[in-house]
């Protein structure tokens, strides 16, 4: 078992991570503890988990990102209520970034704030949203539109929940670790580029956390390094948003997130100088990876997305770009027209 100890939480990372959150459980505690699940983690990572635990209520909800709402939220709060969880109470988010994200925020708002702990499921979840303490809730399809910042009290990181996702849920966790690697390690981008493995996912995995703990420790509320995790996510929100809205089988953020990166990858070869072969590296490493998407990718729509985007400022829609694999630059902007060659190279890749 690995651990990063940071001054507001603590990560847990390996095979034994369940036996330490019992121990901690029993002597922390706490008043009611609470557990968060969607019907995909109550069939699937649920049975993993209970026999560590006693004296628990689970709360579920429907899986997905659609369901990351204030009409979730209002259901948590009220089944809280219900059971009468007091300020000493915890919840245990089991699951993806869904869970984490709304799970985070029900508790961050419940009495004023209680105590919550993440146990992501999901690789995106281990790697990404479980870490930094942004929470929070879709409105009218916008991503995270409404939401806090606030740390959970512990996360633990147990690979074996790996084992309940599919190919393609694994895919979308990858998308986040080729992130972390191009905006600060070169290195770990070539290793993700050679293998894959599960020999060697564990390292790639602990490597990428490590990576997020860090810039987020440097910059907790996104002031200057913290937004350098935004690469990919301003053209890839608003494809996420788009498909959500027109799609019947929507992109997962993964997915979505991959098409932000190749953009604005493609935006930073005219903004910052990104060499053309370092490009052609981050586009072709996606294209072999990830499903090309079908649907349509009209501009002006996705442009009038990402004006609603909350990283913009005074009136500019915000990028972070890459001068080079391993570098990032923040606080970038470009013409529409850019914008639109970018989803178009895509498009044609």
């Amino acid at each position: 078992m690995k651990e990063i100890i940071q001054k507001d939480f603590e990560i847990y990372f390996g095979s034994e991570v369940l036996e330490k959150l019992a121990e901690i459980l029993i002597n922390k505690e706490y008043s009611k503890i609470f557990v968060l699940v969607d019907n995909n983690t109550k069939i699937h990572c649920w049975p993993i988990l209970s026999p560590y635990l006693v004296n628990v209520q689970l709360i579920e909800i429907e899986a997905g990102e659609s369901h990351k709402n204030l009409q979730n939220a209002e259901k948590i709060w009220t089944k809280l209520q219900h059971y009468k969880a007091d300020k000493h109470a915890v919840i245990i988010n089991l699951g993806g970034g869904v869970i984490s994200d709304l799970g985070g925020f029900v508790a961050a708002t419940y009495k004023r704030g209680i105590d919550f702990i993440n146990i992501p499921t999901t690789l995106l979840g281990m790697v990404d949203a479980s870490i930094g303490g942004k929470l929070g809730i879709d409105l009218h399809a916008f991503k995270n539109a409404v939401g806090v910042i606030k740390n959970p009290k512990y996360i633990f990181i147990d690979p074996i929940f790996l084992n309940t996702l599919s190919a393609a849920e694994k895919r979308n966790g990858l998308a986040e670790v080729c992130k972390h690697a191009l905006i600060d390690d070169k290195s770990l981008f070539e290793k993700l580029q050679l293998t894959e493995n599960k020999e060697t996912l564990d390292t790639l995995l602990f490597h990428s956390i490590k990576i997020k703990v860090k810039i987020v420790k440097k910059d907790p509320f996104e002031k200057d390094l913290r937004k350098t995790l935004n690469f990919g996510h301003t053209i890839g929100h608003a494809i996420e948003t788009y498909s959500l809205k027109n799609d019947s089988n929507p992109l997962k953020h993964g997915e979505a997130i991959a098409i932000g990166m190749i953009c604005e990858a493609y935006i930073s070869v005219a903004i910052q100088g990104l060499a053309n072969n370092e490009l052609k590296k981050i586009s072709q490493y996606f294209i072999d990876r990830f499903p090309k998407y079908k649907g349509k990718l009209p501009a002006q729509e996705l442009i009038e997305y990402m004006r609603n985007d909350k990283k913009n400022e005074e009136g500019f829609i915000n990028f972070t770009l890459l001068k080079k694999i391993g570098k990032a630059k923040i606080n970038c902007h470009c013409h529409d027209e850019l914008i639109a060659k970018s989803l178009d190279y895509y498009q044609h890749l």
